[in-house]
């Protein structure tokens, strides 16, 4: 059910970690291997990656290098967003990846690409486009963000939220399809790429979405998705139904499951992105899903990732 463990998510990015608690990452190095070690107990053929780091940069590997960290994973995730938020064009695509490939020799992945329709569905249609022939074959995995649009009663999980104007905005259009369910012009689009190309897709806590999402992802031909099990919802009630219910539905799939978010009264600071007051507590979290998900002794189809990175 699972195929690869990702440990966190945009760790270099304020909006998922909070560098005033943490200026050098050392708390988040020593997470890592503390949740990267409890992974590998439970399931050691399972590949451990680094949640997607935005933006790109080279010197935050060599930090989480020099703490120890890399060590203990196999796979380094990038994040793209070159039409919306980043500072460079869409053309330097392979450079990014190179940058990165300079520094590491391990196997990266981009986990999360993108374009918003935020000023008009036709410049998703090109990015998609141009994205596709830029990284098919240039990385083994390609996570498309997103399937849906978010919706506009729910918050995007950003720092200052209505305070970043337009940058915020952008954050509740980039699906393939409208908040409504209904197709934008680049999901036909996106059905060529699949299954070279798979999908980044964040269920929230009971995400009435879920169902036709599947559907979606099974008439797209989508072979490969990335979504999250959250630590702090673990501590909502019947969260264990929702996890049950939310893996069960994506069985037909082959799974990076990103494990983050702390709960609220765990962190150092009682919010989201703060480092956890106990890593540990983290990495028993990370263990307790693969244990119930991917335990050691069942088919795990890590084995396909790996032959390919």
């Amino acid at each position: 059910m699972i195929e690869a463990a990702m440990i966190w998510n945009e760790p270099n990015n304020k909006s998922h970690w909070d560098p005033e608690i943490d200026p050098d990452w050392k708390l988040f190095s020593d997470m890592v291997i503390s949740a990267s070690q409890a992974i590998k107990a439970e399931n050691p053929n399972l590949p451990r990656v680094l949640g997607g780091i935005s933006p790109i940069d080279p010197g935050f590997i060599r930090k989480l290098e020099g703490h120890g960290a890399l060590d203990h994973l196999d796979v380094v995730a990038v994040h793209g967003f070159p039409l919306d938020w980043n500072l460079w064009q869409i053309h330097e695509w392979p450079a990014k990846i190179d940058e990165i490939r300079a520094v590491t020799d391990k196997p990266i992945w981009v986990s999360e690409v993108g374009i918003s329709t935020f000023g008009a569905e036709e410049v998703q249609v090109w990015g998609l486009n141009r994205t596709a022939e830029l990284l098919i074959g240039k990385v083994p995995k390609i996570h498309w963000y997103s399937l849906y649009d978010l919706p506009r009663a729910w918050e995007a999980t950003t720092r200052h939220r209505e305070a970043e104007g337009s940058s915020y905005y952008r954050h509740f259009y980039m699906g393939l399809l409208r908040e409504d369910g209904t197709p934008k012009p680049s999901l036909e689009e996106f059905a060529k790429y699949a299954p070279q190309m798979g999908l980044c897709q964040w269920f929230h806590y009971e995400d009435h979405r879920l169902d036709d999402a599947v559907a979606w992802m099974k008439r797209l031909g989508v072979k490969y998705l990335r979504t999250g099990l959250s630590w702090a919802d673990s501590f909502r009630p019947n969260a264990l139904d929702w996890f049950d219910r939310q893996m069960e539905a994506l069985a037909d799939f082959d799974v990076t499951v990103t494990f983050c978010f702390t709960p609220e009264h765990r962190g150092i600071a009682p919010h989201h992105t703060s480092a956890p007051q106990v890593k540990e507590e983290f990495a028993e979290f990370c263990a307790s899903m693969i244990r119930r998900y991917a335990p050691a002794g069942e088919p795990v189809r890590a084995s396909k990732v790996l032959e390919v990175l």
